[in-house]
């Protein structure tokens, strides 16, 4: 099953990548990891994406689809993906299409903008493996590691408050179209982001069997 988690930033997309992840034993494929991969590693398309991602703004559509182009090839995507934060415009889903890419179901999580700042302020990620954990919702045994590889949680710049509202709105005015353009096909199924991780899971699980 080839799919696409929309939903703003924050609203739990690569939380139920993972539990989809291991329900359907397909892999999850997140372009924001990634690009930072590719920041730290201070690769070309690092040093390309590193001045928009510092501003909050998106990095522009050849860089990312050229990412995703060399992704979708790799054996472990043949009997499925997840895609989590590409397509975040309409022109990306429109290439997507003429790469000739098969979507089965586009699953959109909504969760209000306010709820979206509590919830980004109180996030760690881990800088080895990029495990996302939140100090409330979904802590680590500890405040400062990893439970997955013991690595450092740290808070991302763009989990800053200025820099959440930036990209709120960034997403509002750039990504959310994509609900129109998706639900044109019949693939959107709208999905409720819940206060429990678990609530969510179960009507995302759902959605995926309708």
């Amino acid at each position: 099953m080839n799919l696409i988690l929309l939903g703003a930033p924050g609203a739990g997309k690569g939380t139920q990548a993972e539990m989809i992840c291991e329900k359907l034993n397909i892999p999850a494929i997140s372009t924001g990891n990634i690009i930072r991969e590719a920041l730290k590693n201070g690769s070309e398309l690092g040093l390309k994406a590193k001045s928009f991602m510092d501003s909050g703004a998106l990095v522009p559509d050849e860089v990312v689809i050229a990412i995703i182009k060399e992704r979708l090839v790799q054996d472990d995507c043949k009997n499925g993906f997840i895609l989590d934060g590409f397509p975040r415009t309409v022109p990306q889903a429109e290439a997507l299409d003429k790469m000739g890419v098969r979507i089965d179901k586009v699953i959109d999580i909504e969760v209000a903008d306010e709820k979206i700042e509590q919830r980004l302020s109180g996030r760690r990620v881990c800088e080895k493996c990029s495990a996302s954990y939140h100090i409330l919702y979904k802590p680590s045994v500890n405040d400062t590691d990893c439970a997955k590889c013991g690595g450092k949680l740290v808070i991302r710049k763009d989990d800053q408050p200025e820099t959440i509202r930036e990209r709120l709105k960034v997403y509002h005015d750039q990504t959310e179209p994509l609900k129109d353009y998706y639900a044109k096909t019949g693939k959107l199924t709208v999905v409720e982001g819940q206060e429990e991780v678990s609530d969510t899971t179960k009507l995302t699980f759902a959605a995926l069997e309708a």
